[in-house]
Order: structure tokens, then C-alpha cells, then sequence
């Protein structure tokens, strides 16, 4: 009896051990690749500053470093991002009784172009906008940063979702 329990347990061991599950929490498709380059998003209109550029150029990195098992290089890249900010628009949006604007809309357009070294039918080039609002009445300035932050979440996810997350 103790010897089929041995068998048993040997068996076991040897069929778990044979066994592997491999699951990504991050849902990230990655073809293979085993690294990453960001090239600088450029200002390509009068009020994207080189300041906001690099925050999102950096953020964008740090967030594929992040949610991805991927090393960043600076050159020769499996997957590519390069692209620019197309567009930075402030508008007046939810108007009052008095036909005077109560929130400020700055809205944000990035042109990339991905490009998957591994899987040439994975490429893209698009645009992504989004934006955020403030009170009308608040300088920009004052409020900048945090606009930028928030919009910068929302275009590095989308960004991410589009290129590996498989969305």
C-alpha cells in the first residue's frame, strides 16, 4: 500500500512539474520582442511646449517598463514609438446663463506611428486626443500640471492599448 502511494506521489509530482501556465497580468502581446525604443515626441504646434514633450515622451516609457517585461534601448528597437503632438487646443465648453464659458477644455493630439519589427502587420500610424477640463475662471498655468498628468495617463493607455495591449 505504501509503495502505490510512493508511485502515486512520483506520478504527481512529475506531471505538475511538466505542467506550466504562463499569464500576463498586464494582457500585453509582445510578438516576441524583447525590447523597446521611444523616440522624443515632438511639439509640432505653437503651444505644446518641449516641457510637456518630454513628460509625456518619459511617461510613455516608464509606463512600458512598467507593464511589460520589455528592456528600453535607444536604438534598433523591436517595437518602435515616434511621433508628434499635432495638436493643443484650449476651448470654452459648458456655458453659463450668461453665455460665459464655466469650464475650459485643453485637449491634446498625438500622431504615432508604432512599428513592430517582429510582426510587420502589427504597424500603425494614428491619432490619439484626449483631453481634460478646468474652471474658466483658473489661469492655465495654475493648473497645467495636473492637466498635463491626466491627459498624459489617458494617451499612454490608449497608446499601450492600441500597440500591445491587443484592444
Amino acid at each position: 500500500m505504501m509503495r502505490y502511494q510512493y508511485i502515486l506521489l512520483c506520478v504527481i509530482a512529475l506531471f505538475w512539474s511538466g505542467c506550466q501556465i504562463n499569464y500576463s497580468f498586464t494582457g500585453g502581446q509582445f510578438s516576441g520582442a524583447s525590447n523597446f525604443q521611444v523616440n522624443y515626441i515632438r511639439p509640432q504646434t505653437a503651444l505644446a511646449s518641449p516641457v510637456y514633450a518630454q513628460q509625456l515622451t518619459e511617461g510613455l516609457k516608464d509606463y512600458l517598463l512598467a507593464q511589460s517585461p520589455l528592456q528600453l534601448v535607444t536604438t534598433n528597437g523591436d517595437l518602435i514609438y515616434e511621433g508628434s503632438i499635432v495638436d493643443y487646443n484650449l476651448s470654452p465648453i459648458a456655458a453659463q446663463g450668461n453665455e460665459i464659458a464655466s469650464l475650459t477644455r485643453l485637449s491634446i493630439t498625438v500622431k504615432l506611428k508604432y512599428t513592430n519589427q517582429m510582426e510587420k502587420e502589427l504597424n500603425f500610424e494614428k491619432s490619439f486626443t484626449k483631453y481634460a477640463d478646468f474652471p474658466a475662471g483658473q489661469d492655465l498655468f495654475s493648473v497645467q500640471e495636473e492637466l498635463w498628468n491626466n491627459i498624459n495617463d489617458q494617451l499612454i493607455q490608449e497608446i499601450y492599448n492600441a500597440s500591445v495591449g491587443n484592444w
